[in-house]
């Protein structure tokens, strides 16, 4: 009925997550608020640990992509759900270390660490630094060598994939301004300069071609050519590469009309033909790394409101507005995301009722989806937006001055708040 398995309507109509009313969640800490099944997010984290051992003998490790959804709640059940964490940010990596993630567990990503950020990381002893260019590689070398550490690296190659996803998170072609290129040359150069380099260990190589990736051809053809260049530079350097992560990027059910893969489907294909492409080029099979984000906490979220005006426009449409917006869900006017809608006080009712959702900035643009069919709504009722877990809190601003929502967990029929909801005094505290 629902996009995610922890929705269910109760006996009063009302919309639940994690078998707790909403409408209960929204009088006990207010609107817009953001609510996570912890219960699901746990549920998704082990499914890919048990791809890893199933696909790959554990020879490998699912590292969350934190950049879906971080603070320190979330960054302690990925570390008590045995998995990894990846962070593309000096914030990112703070939040991680204050919340006890083990630091050898960590993997920095991002394409323009800035100096300070690899000065922390390679004082924290992260696990892996994926390097994205040269400039970065000789930075990172020159630090390691001035703190008298060994930094293991991973480096990030464009592999020339389509991902048949919307062009501003596609990120694997040569035209991205993430990684090197294979296509030119570079990827080979940057290999051969970080296996020549003082103080960098490299380990292996990576690639991420996208997000929101329902095919999961793309991903065998990835796996296909990452396996190829392992090839190519053992044969050029002697060197076996040890360690290859293929990213994430797998498509999640924001709508009715989404039919993504179940997860263990792409990790046992994608497995099936890195195993025979290993064979075939004569490397050794890898450490497999993969990187789930929005797949781990996407459709465990939910983002609540409180409807305000209905404004009906004769022939043209009917603006539901509710007091959040582009500030909290930034997704619909970057992306056009799809979303299914829901009123939270009505959930039992018939969907029969064409709205375009309107949030409170002062932006023609904020706007959270258009002609989506919802419940008959009027004030004061609660509207509900799915599928908001990642990519939600995690993008949100305080646009207009509007103070973010809390974060607000539920698990075995309990709720507490992980991020509290911001104040006034919160939004002026950094003014002089």
């Amino acid at each position: 009925m629902f996009v995610s398995d922890c929705l269910s309507v109760n006996e009063k109509g009302h919309l639940a997550i994690g078998g707790i009313d909403t409408v209960e969640l929204a009088a006990q800490y207010g609107t817009p608020c953001y609510v996570v099944d912890e219960d699901q997010i746990r549920a998704n984290c082990r499914a890919y640990v048990r791809s890893i051992e199933e696909n790959y003998g554990g020879n490998g490790i699912a590292i969350y992509a934190s950049k879906a959804f971080n603070c320190k709640a979330m960054c302690r059940i990925v570390n008590e759900e045995k998995m990894g964490l990846d962070v593309v940010s000096g914030g990112e990596l703070y939040t991680a270390l204050k919340a006890g993630f083990p630091a050898e567990k960590i993997y920095f990503h991002g394409n323009n660490k800035t100096l300070p950020e690899l000065e922390e990381a390679v004082s924290a002893g992260v696990g892996r630094i994926m390097v994205d260019n040269m400039y970065e590689l000789e930075n990172l070398s020159r630090i390691a060598r001035s703190s008298g550490k060994s930094v293991g690296v991973i480096l990030r190659i464009k592999p020339g994939i389509d991902a048949h996803t919307h062009s501003f998170i596609m990120t694997g072609q040569i035209d991205s301004k993430f990684g090197f290129a294979l296509e030119t040359g570079e990827a080979m150069e940057g290999v051969k300069a970080a296996i020549a380099a003082d103080n960098i260990n490299f380990k292996g190589i990576h690639c991420h071609i996208g997000s929101q990736i329902f095919d999961v051809e793309p991903f065998e053809r990835a796996a296909e050519v990452m396996v190829g260049f392992m090839a190519e530079i053992k044969a050029q350097t002697g060197v076996e590469v040890a360690e290859l992560d293929l990213g994430g990027g797998f498509g999640i059910k924001y709508s009715s009309d989404d039919n993504p893969l179940e997860y263990s489907e792409y990790m046992a294909k994608v497995a099936t033909v890195l195993k025979a492409e290993c064979v075939k080029r004569g490397v050794a099979q890898p450490f497999i790394i993969i990187e789930p984000g929005r797949s781990v906490a996407g459709s465990a979220g939910i983002t609540l409101y409180t409807v305000g005006a209905v404004k009906s426009i004769p022939d043209i449409r009917t603006y539901v507005s509710i007091d959040g917006g582009m500030g909290d869900n930034p997704r619909y006017i970057l992306y056009q995301s799809t979303y299914e809608l829901v009123c939270a006080n009505k959930a039992d009712k018939p969907k029969d009722f064409k709205i375009t959702l309107a949030g409170r900035c002062c932006e023609s643009g904020d706007l959270i989806q258009e002609d989506a069919l919802v419940q008959q709504v009027e004030p004061g009722d609660i509207m509900a937006v799915l599928s908001t877990g990642a990519y939600n809190y995690s993008m949100s601003s305080n646009y207009n001055r509007i103070p973010k929502p809390p974060v607000v967990m539920v698990s075995g029929g309990q709720s507490r708040v992980v991020v509290r909801r911001e104040t006034y005094e919160d939004v002026i505290s950094k003014d002089i």
